[in-house]
């Protein structure tokens, strides 16, 4: 693995090096000055003195770039000789349009909330600030992230348009037509908790934020990193399984997946540790149980007006009496409909390390009230 991380580094900076020679007799690699990402695969942050360049690596063919952009000061005029297969977006970004409460949250942490004018998908977004300018008229609400509202967006006349790239996504359909230009947040397909975390200094960079990204990124990995040492010193490792049933299966995040990395992490025994994809994969019940009916602990994330129970566990499907950590009582739940788990987790994989530790090992961490999951009552 690590030698294919290693290849893909040095394809992106073979494919940099090209980008930025062609057009310029001026640009190139040598001349800038590389941003040293720890943990981040698929993003590459090369600065000049008269622009920046991200080249966002393809995570689903990482032998490709998904995306070049060149982010230029919008108070200087543009440069001679930018590469030809750059997106130039001129930063700070003063009024984008954001598709995700992930990057809304984000904003806000980097003071630069007031920097959104325009989100898709209200009805996902739990942030007060948000909604209430909705109802203001001061953030623009322009549908369905897979529907937007093209007419809504023209009359905005945002900077650029922030959104989840997936796979062969393609041109975006009528939102790429618009001569906006879309910045693909694919931070989402890094495979560690760190790697994700570690994007926002890109967000920094388009939202005049550097200063601010770089600081909360470091209190986010020093205090990662101090989290995981103490979880190192458990003495007893115990088996956890996540999740729920959806309709009639299963969805198994695998061992590579940020999930099985951070329970490793926070001194847990992932039961599906040894499935090697990052993504989710369908499991029948069945199968789940015959690997985690053991399982010492359950954590388990939902969205319903109230937080759910033991008895509505059973009443919702039977079977799931049968595992070991419901007979026990060591389940552990998070109502997504009060609790910012989605907004906050993925930039601050600190918080959750620390809920999961707090819980597997109470004696680490005495005194410390978890975030996120709280205990399930009868």
């Amino acid at each position: 693995m690590k030698r294919v991380l290693l290849a893909a580094c040095i394809i992106t900076l073979v494919l940099l090096s090209a980008a930025c020679g062609r057009g310029s007799k001026t640009s190139s690699v040598s001349a800038g000055d590389t941003l040293q990402l720890r943990y981040a695969r698929n993003l590459c942050i090369v600065r000049y003195p008269d622009y920046t360049m991200a080249v966002l690596r393809n995570p689903w063919d990482t032998l490709k770039t998904l995306h070049t952009y060149a982010l230029v000061d919008k108070r200087d005029s543009l440069p001679e000789g930018l590469p030809d297969n750059a997106t130039v977006v001129r930063v700070p970004l003063e009024r984008c349009m954001v598709y995700s409460s992930v990057h809304c949250s984000l904003l806000k942490e980097l003071d630069a909330l007031h920097r959104i004018a325009g989100i898709c998908g209200l009805e996902y977004m739990n942030m007060p600030e948000i909604k209430d300018g909705c109802e203001k008229g001061t953030i623009a609400d322009c549908g369905n992230s897979l529907a937007p509202d093209v007419e809504k967006i023209i009359d905005l006349h945002p900077d650029a348009i922030l959104l989840s790239p997936f796979e062969n996504s393609g041109s975006y359909g009528k939102i790429g037509k618009l001569g906006i230009p879309l910045i693909e947040c694919a931070d989402y397909m890094e495979a560690s908790p760190l790697g994700r975390a570690e994007w926002m200094m890109f967000y920094g960079l388009l939202t005049g934020s550097c200063g601010r990204a770089d600081s909360l990124f470091r209190a986010v990995e020093t205090t990662y990193l101090r989290v995981k040492a103490l979880a190192a010193q458990a003495k007893v490792r115990p088996a956890v399984i996540c999740d729920l049933k959806y309709g009639s299966v299963w969805y198994i995040s695998g061992g590579e997946s940020t999930t099985g990395k951070m329970l490793a992490d926070a001194g847990a025994d992932y039961v599906f540790a040894d499935l090697k994809n990052s993504g989710s994969v369908p499991m029948a019940f069945e199968a789940v149980f015959d690997k985690g009916q053991y399982a010492d602990y359950w954590l388990i994330k939902y969205n319903q007006p109230h937080d759910k129970t033991y008895s509505e566990l059973a009443s919702e499907y039977a079977p799931y009496s049968r595992f070991l950590a419901f007979r026990n009582r060591q389940i552990y739940g998070c109502n997504s409909r009060r609790i910012p788990f989605y907004e906050e987790t993925p930039f601050h994989p600190d918080w959750l390390l620390k809920d999961m530790v707090s819980i597997f090992h109470p004696e680490l961490l005495e005194g410390y009230r978890t975030k996120y999951f709280t205990e399930l009552a009868e």
